[in-house]
């Protein structure tokens, strides 16, 4: 079983930068992949970024590209959102997962099995 725990939301000023962790522990990762959902109050959890974990292939909403990337520490089990630009729109419950999704589900929130309790971004003046 894979316990994972995300970390590094907070409070920032527009335009600002944030880089946030998901830490893995248990179970094995190489045929896995991590994503990234969010999600704002009142509005439904969605799809951000997702990686391969061993082969590094990576996949973004349409809506972030350019502000947010996706990376992973394999040796340290840590997968990583670097998120820059912030907006106020950007403000939700940011949740790591894991599974094995098919690259025509990557962004779906049925094809991952374990998620992080999710940390807080804030984006305001």
């Amino acid at each position: 079983q894979v316990q994972l725990v995300d970390a590094g939301g907070g409070l920032v000023q527009p335009g600002g930068s944030l880089r946030l962790s998901c830490t893995a522990s248990g179970g094995t990762f190489s045929t896995y992949s991590v994503a990234w959902f969010r999600q704002a109050p009142g509005k439904e959890r969605e799809f951000v970024a997702a990686i391969r974990w061993s082969g590094g292939n990576t996949y973004s909403a349409d809506s972030v590209k350019g502000r947010f990337s996706i990376s992973r520490d394999k040796a340290a089990r840590v997968a990583y959102l670097q998120i820059d630009n912030l907006k106020p729109e950007d403000t939700a419950v940011y949740s790591c997962a894991t599974g094995r999704p098919i690259m025509s589900s990557v962004a779906s929130t049925s094809a991952y099995y374990y998620w992080g309790p999710g940390t807080q971004v804030t984006v305001s003046s």
